[in-house]
C-alpha cells in the first residue's frame, strides 16, 4: 500500500491537491494521503494534518515578517515525514516554502515529485538548477518550462495542463444565468481580486472603485465575486459595503459564473489562466510591497507576468501592476473590451490560441502515473 504526502499552500495548490488525490485513488483504491491543504483536498479524503486557511503568504517582505510561522511549520512537517514515512512528497506550487520542503525530504530519503513547479522560465536558471537537484521528478505544464527543466538536468514529464480537464461548466448558459440569478441582457463583470488575504487587502478596494467608473458609463452592469474558500465572506461584505455598486458574492459552480461573463477584473495567477480557458477576456492586475516589487523586477526574466501573455508570448490582454492597477486605468481597459466590438473579438481570438497552447486533457491521470511511479522507486519497484 502506497503513502503519499502532498504539500500545498494556496487555495489553487488545494483544487490541484484534490485532483490528484482523486486520481491516486482511481489507481490505488488502497493508497493513503495526507500532508498539508485546504477544503478541496480533505474532501477528496486527504488527511489534513495542517490547514491552509491561514496561510497564504506572499512577496518577500511578507515572508521575512512571517519566517517564524513558517519555520514552526517547516519543522512540524518535517516531523510528519519521519512519523508516517511517506513513499513520496508531492509539492504544489507554494515555491519558496515547498523547495526548502523538498530539501528535507530529500535528506530523510523520501523522493519528490514536483507539480506546478517553480516558475524557473521567469526566474532564470538558477532557479531551475535547484529543484532539478533536489526532486526526483518534475511534472512539468508547460512546453517552454518542460524545456528549463530538462536543460537544467531535471528528470522532467510533460503532462500538460490540469486546467484543461478541471475548467469546464456544469450548466448551460441558460441555467447559469437563472442560477446566478444574472440578466442575459445586461453585462456581467466578475471581480476576481485572489485567493490571499494579502490580495485582497491590496486588490479589492480598487477594484470596486473601477467597478463605480464601469457603471457610471455603463449603469446597467452586473458584478459578482466569487468567494475563494480562504476567504471570509463577512470580511469581503465589510470591505464591498463602502461602495456604491452592488457586488453579488457566490460560492462554487466558479466555471458555470465564468461562462456568463462578459470580463473579469482579475489578480494576476491561476485565476487568469482559467478565465481564459473560458473565454472570458480579462484585465489583470497586481500589487506586492514595494521592496518585493523592486527586487522582482531585478530578478525576473521575462516582460508579462500574466499568464494568458506569457503563454502567448505577448500581451493579448491587458495587465496593470502597482501604481499602474489604479481603479481609472482598470476601468479604461475594461471599458475598451466591454464596449468595442474589434477589441473584444481579437482578445477573444488570441484566447483561444492560448489553449491550443497547452497541449491536451488528461494531465491529473498523468501526474498521478508519475507520482506511483516515483513512489515505486523507493521500494526498488512497484508495488
Amino acid at each position: 500500500m502506497y503513502k503519499i504526502m502532498i504539500s500545498v499552500g494556496e487555495a489553487s495548490g488545494d483544487l490541484h491537491g484534490a485532483s490528484v488525490a482523486n486520481a491516486l485513488k482511481l489507481l490505488r483504491p488502497d493508497i493513503q494521503i495526507f500532508g498539508m491543504g485546504g477544503a478541496h483536498m480533505r474532501a477528496a479524503g486527504v488527511d489534513i494534518k495542517y490547514d491552509i486557511a491561514d496561510l497564504g503568504v506572499i512577496g518577500i517582505v511578507e515572508v521575512i515578517k512571517n519566517l517564524r510561522r513558517l519555520f514552526k511549520l517547516r519543522d512540524m512537517l518535517a516531523d510528519l515525514m519521519d512519523k508516517e514515512r511517506p513513499d513520496a512528497l508531492v509539492i504544489i506550487d507554494y515555491p519558496g516554502f515547498n523547495v526548502r520542503l523538498a530539501k528535507i525530504a530529500k535528506a530523510k530519503g523520501i523522493p519528490v515529485v514536483s507539480y506546478i513547479s517553480p516558475s524557473a522560465w521567469a526566474w532564470g536558471k538558477g532557479r531551475a538548477k535547484e529543484v532539478a537537484a533536489t526532486v526526483a521528478r518534475v511534472a512539468s505544464i508547460f512546453p517552454f518550462e518542460a524545456e528549463v527543466y530538462r536543460e537544467a538536468g531535471a528528470n522532467v514529464t510533460f503532462v500538460g495542463h490540469p486546467l484543461l480537464d478541471i475548467v469546464k461548466p456544469a450548466m448551460t448558459k441558460e441555467e447559469a444565468y437563472r442560477f446566478f440569478n444574472a440578466d442575459p441582457g445586461r453585462p456581467v463583470v466578475l471581480l476576481m481580486p485572489g485567493s490571499r488575504q494579502q490580495e485582497i487587502d491590496k486588490l479589492l478596494p480598487d477594484m470596486l472603485a473601477a467597478g463605480e467608473k464601469i457603471a457610471k458609463e455603463l449603469p446597467d452592469c452586473q458584478f459578482y465575486l466569487p468567494v475563494a474558500s480562504t476567504i471570509s465572506r463577512e470580511m469581503l461584505q465589510t470591505m464591498v459595503s463602502g461602495h456604491t455598486i452592488q457586488v453579488n458574492f457566490t460560492a462554487g459552480n466558479t466555471y458555470d459564473l465564468m461562462q456568463i461573463a462578459d470580463i473579469a477584473i482579475a489578480a494576476s495567477g491561476t485565476a487568469t489562466l482559467e478565465t481564459s480557458l473560458m473565454k472570458v477576456p480579462t484585465v489583470i492586475i497586481y500589487k506586492v510591497a514595494a521592496l518585493t516589487y523592486w527586487l522582482g523586477k531585478l530578478l525576473v526574466k521575462i516582460p508579462h507576468i500574466g499568464l494568458p501573455n506569457i503563454i502567448a508570448g505577448r500581451r493579448i490582454v491587458p495587465e496593470l501592476l502597482q501604481y499602474e492597477a489604479n481603479p481609472a486605468n482598470i476601468a479604461r481597459e475594461a471599458l475598451a473590451i466591454l464596449l468595442k466590438p474589434g477589441v473584444r473579438q481579437q482578445v477573444l481570438r488570441d484566447l483561444d490560441a492560448v489553449r491550443e497552447k497547452l497541449g491536451e486533457s488528461g494531465a491529473v491521470s498523468r501526474v498521478a502515473a508519475v507520482i506511483l511511479e516515483v513512489a515505486g522507486q523507493k521500494n526498488g519497484g512497484m508495488r
